[in-house]
């Protein structure tokens, strides 16, 4: 299994990944075609031993000094294999390298983000993201089951 960054060619399997939710998952939000190409310098992909992509997850910069870890995927046949815990550590290493020492999630896999090192987090303190995408999602306001996590770099 290989970690990387996302190429051009690597879109419609993320696009894939993003848009295949079952309620037994939980919710991904789903982005555009014209999303993933704007921001496919966000994205990391795990490829298996063929060289396809099974799992993407992005470093979305939020503002100075704060970035979001997100899009978080990896293919159910594939699980099990550490593959979302790579893909979140490649991307904190990059948040690191990008001179960024604060990172948040939202998730409802509290206990996998604990696991790597994230700690609850008040909503309240994260209104920049409320701004953006949480407006879009279809359980924004009432039905959200999602709770914010952080880790200082």
């Amino acid at each position: 299994m290989d970690i990387r960054k996302a190429r051009m060619d690597d879109v419609k399997a993320i696009h894939g990944l993003l848009m295949h939710n079952t309620a037994e998952e939980g919710l991904v939000l789903p982005r555009s075609l014209s999303q993933l190409y704007s921001h496919l310098r966000d994205f990391f992909v795990a490829l298996d031993a063929d060289g396809k992509v099974v799992g993407c997850c992005a470093l979305n910069i939020i503002w100075d000094n704060l970035a979001e870890v997100r899009s978080l995927r990896v293919d159910p046949v594939q699980r099990g294999r550490k593959l979302g815990r790579k893909l979140v550590e490649a991307c904190l290493s990059e948040a690191v390298t990008l001179g960024i020492y604060k990172v948040y999630t939202l998730t409802e896999e509290t206990g996998f983000f604990a696991h790597l090192g994230f700690e609850e987090e008040s909503m309240d303190n994260l209104n920049q993201k409320v701004f953006t995408d949480c407006l879009n999602c279809p359980r924004f306001p009432d039905h959200c089951n999602e709770v914010a996590m952080i880790m200082a770099l």
